[in-house]
């Protein structure tokens, strides 16, 4: 699987392309013509279907949506752009939605559920070579010494090595059941076949990050290939459901979501598995059983859709509109707005929303207020942080007082006066304009699992001074504009002052935050001085550089977060370091080696303890929620990182516009386009 920051890294390219000081790499600007892979299509083939002529009283109503960029295939396991999720939600719909952190189904009957019957876990008999998931996770056939975890067992600390003896391990099985009525846009039922098909095409997928074989086969599944290599079989039991089997030992927290979005084996079955990147019925005009069906895809231009007759909500009157077209206009507001002012566009998307220019935030919302747009907006996965370096590198091989840097952040009063004393919420004001959340965790709000007893600190500088003085940092000359200095603190020096480094990167809107951060922090005596690093040196990999090496005093940066709550990033195994490097007991000091992704080198047992537990429990076992909030409260208590801000996204709409929802976890803006509408009708 792909390393952790990576995804992070490259899904905020994706999802928060309206901040790209998140960003690793900025989003391509609109290609003039679709990359080579797809372009051996030859678009000369792509020949308008006919569509019915509309009766003469009543003119094809019309959806025009304006995107900031062209997508370079519209294969389902192909390309990994943010617009192609934008367009493949008019073809398709769901299978399954992620909406307000849960998941959705949209042409199943239910999500599978172990309360309900529709999803299994059972001792399974297993023999030497079998296939099974072991201790650490992955794929392999049973040989003897193979660690496993037997029947009962959900915790690396009670996992077995394997004697020969027969032995039952645990297996996870689920049955996803179709709903009636749903059909492919050429008119044909669509079957639990469809999806066996799909998954059979998937496991041809070898590299997952191959554009030689399905470049977004990791995107679509989960960050990587994983359900797909741990699976033991996907067949269909009748026409309407299909069976997910695990191999045993795979405990999948996301089990409810191994159903393969369907592919139309009667128009592909033709089709060996490399040969579907590149056809014109999955690169350049896929069918669906979504709301609308492609007429045409003008290259470097837009793309045409039509009603679909056939779509299984359209006895709700759904979709809204006769027409739809996705016009490719790249990034650069002023233009964009001048489009959707004199009607060439309807909807900016996320991307085409992106103020890259003279706007801001600010801006659109006084344009929202004098009602010449409608601004849809919602907080996103991405959580922005300050992180405390806590086991410097210098400590690696133990802390010495008089070489290393000074234990400044060791003391968890010291964390706490910290975090009392950086204006967060002036940060929300004056660059979210209100918009946005300081999270008290690495959770919004609005996760369902979020612990309102998570420990908060407010801006408060009088207890934060308190904490100071308690630890022994203390204002030696009555001037809160001078740094305190150390008296007393444990592991610093006598007269150390309380000076640090603050990095991020130099994008502009980071500069603003931390600018306002550091003036909040001098109020308390705090001194940071702030260094700005390019994107590539900031997030230079291990050993060289600093981040993830553990080479920094505080750094700024975000994480992504999701359904699955991510306490992981901060278990002491996720530390980053020397591969080589060894305990006194002979383990490895550090498991993942240059992959972990705790950078602050925070490590506490009870916390791991209760992590682990909450990470390998399935929902809806005893546990998950429980252990879940307490690794909250556990991190809000020790704060080895200050969660600063979430981030946002949002879309531009013209002022009459009804039916859109942006939403925290919908992996597009567009996830209910079929429900769109304008004018008259949203009155």
């Amino acid at each position: 699987m792909a390393r952790f920051r990576f995804l992070l890294t490259f899904s905020i390219t994706l999802i928060v392309a309206c901040t790209p000081f998140i960003t690793p790499s900025p989003i391509p600007e609109t290609p003039s013509s679709i990359p080579k892979k797809a372009a051996t299509s030859t678009a000369t083939m792509l020949v308008p279907t006919e569509t019915p002529e509309p009766t003469p009283t009543e003119a094809p109503r019309m959806l025009v949506v304006c995107t900031g960029a062209e997508p370079d295939t519209l294969y389902l396991y192909g390309g990994a752009m943010y617009v192609g999720n934008t367009i493949k939600e008019a073809i398709y719909d769901g299978p399954i939605d992620s909406i307000g952190f849960d998941y959705q189904p949209v042409i199943l009957e239910k999500l599978p559920s172990l309360a309900d019957g529709d999803a299994h876990l059972e001792p399974a008999v297993v023999k030497e070579g079998d296939w099974v998931v072991n201790n650490d996770g992955d794929p392999v056939q049973l040989k003897i010494g193979e660690k496993v975890r037997l029947f009962g067992c959900n915790v690396a600390e009670c996992a077995t090595e394997w004697n020969g003896e027969p032995l039952e391990m645990a297996q996870l099985s689920a049955d996803f059941t179709l709903l009636e009525g749903v059909h492919w846009s050429d008119g044909e039922p669509l079957t639990a076949s469809d999806s066996v098909f799909s998954y059979k095409i998937g496991r041809n997928c070898i590299d997952p990050w191959s554009e030689a074989s399905c470049g977004n086969f990791g995107l679509v599944y989960k960050y990587g290939a994983d359900t797909s290599q741990r699976t033991l079989s996907y067949e269909a039991l009748d026409e309407h459901t299909v069976r997910w089997v695990g191999m045993p030992g795979y405990l999948d927290p996301d089990y409810q979501l191994n159903f393969f979005s369907p592919l139309p084996e009667h128009q592909l079955g033709h089709y060996q598995p490399e040969e579907l990147y590149e056809a014109q019925e999955t690169a350049l005009q896929p069918m669906g059983w979504g709301p609308y069906i492609i007429e045409k895809w003008e290259l470097g231009k837009e793309i045409r859709l039509r009603k679909n007759p056939h779509y299984f909500r359209a006895s709700e009157s759904l979709p809204r509109f006769d027409k739809l077209i996705f016009r490719f206009i790249g990034q650069g507001l002023s233009r964009n707005l001048d489009y959707l002012y004199n009607g060439k566009c309807d909807m900016l998307d996320l991307e085409a929303s992106a103020y890259f220019d003279v706007y801001t935030l600010g801006d659109l919302l006084d344009l929202e207020r004098e009602g010449k747009i409608d601004l849809h907006l919602s907080t996103g996965t991405v959580w922005e942080h300050a992180d405390f370096s806590l086991l410097h590198a210098d400590y690696n091989d133990g802390y010495q007082i008089a070489k290393d840097r000074p234990d400044l952040f060791g003391d968890v009063r010291t964390r706490q006066a910290i975090a009392m004393c950086l204006d967060r919420q002036r940060v929300i004001e004056e660059v979210f304009f209100g918009q946005s959340e300081v999270p008290a965790t690495y959770l919004s709000s609005n996760h369902p699992l979020y612990n309102t007893s998570a420990a908060q600190y407010d801006f408060d500088i009088r207890t934060a001074e308190t904490l100071l003085d308690e630890v022994g940092w203390m204002d030696h000359d009555d001037d809160p504009e001078t740094p305190r200095i150390a008296q007393g603190v444990p592991d610093v020096p006598q007269g150390t002052p309380l000076v640090f480094s603050y990095r991020t990167t130099t994008a502009q809107q980071r500069q603003s935050v931390t600018q306002i951060l550091a003036e909040s922090l001098a109020q308390c005596g705090i001194q940071a001085n702030l260094e700005y690093f390019r994107l590539e040196d900031f997030f230079a990999d291990p050993p060289e550089g600093d981040l993830f090496s553990r080479r920094f005093d505080m750094a700024e940066f975000a994480w992504l977060t999701g359904v699955n709550p991510p306490c992981d990033l901060f278990i002491t195994e996720n530390i980053p370091g020397d591969p080589k490097a060894m305990n006194p007991d002979g383990d490895l000091r550090f498991p993942k080696g240059w992959k972990g992704e705790n950078n602050s080198g925070y490590s506490n047992p009870e916390y791991d303890q209760v992590c682990r537990a909450a990470r390998e429990a399935l929902p809806g076992q005893p546990g998950y929620i429980e252990n879940h909030m307490l690794a909250q409260e556990i991190f809000s208590q020790d704060l080895p990182v200050i969660p600063l801000f979430l981030l946002i996204k949002f879309t531009i709409t013209r002022p009459d516009f009804c039916g859109h929802r942006m939403d925290s976890t919908a992996k597009s803006d567009t996830w209910n386009i079929e429900a769109y509408d304008y004018g008259m009708e949203c009155e």
